[in-house]
């Protein structure tokens, strides 16, 4: 498994509930496809340096998490379905979990 982080950039027109049910589909499809989520990050709402979709603001959130590399084709897939979710990237973080148990 690896240490991954996805960056979302949400719609600012979301209310606080249908974020959160926003996130719950998120951090849901982490755990089924064998994941753990390592840490849900709301960075909040911030001006952008340029529009997207005609929006000069937008809700940041980090999302942690362990993955086996299949994880996070999927976790894409449904990003890219939710109309509310403006932009997203996905880094490794670490290779394997030997590597995280030694950062930590």
């Amino acid at each position: 498994m690896r240490k991954m982080e996805t960056l979302v950039l949400i719609s600012p027109e979301l209310t606080a509930e249908e974020r959160e049910k926003l996130l719950t589909t998120l951090t849901s499809v982490v755990d089924r496809e064998s994941g753990k989520m390592l840490e849900v990050d709301q960075w909040g709402m911030r001006d952008l340096a340029y529009p997207v979709r005609k929006q000069m603001r937008g809700f940041y959130v980090r999302l942690e998490y362990m993955a086996p590399p299949t994880l996070v084709a999927e976790l894409e897939r449904i990003i890219r379905i939710q109309d509310d979710v403006f932009k997203f990237l996905t880094i490794r973080l670490a290779d394997s979990v030997e590597e995280v148990q030694e950062v930590a």
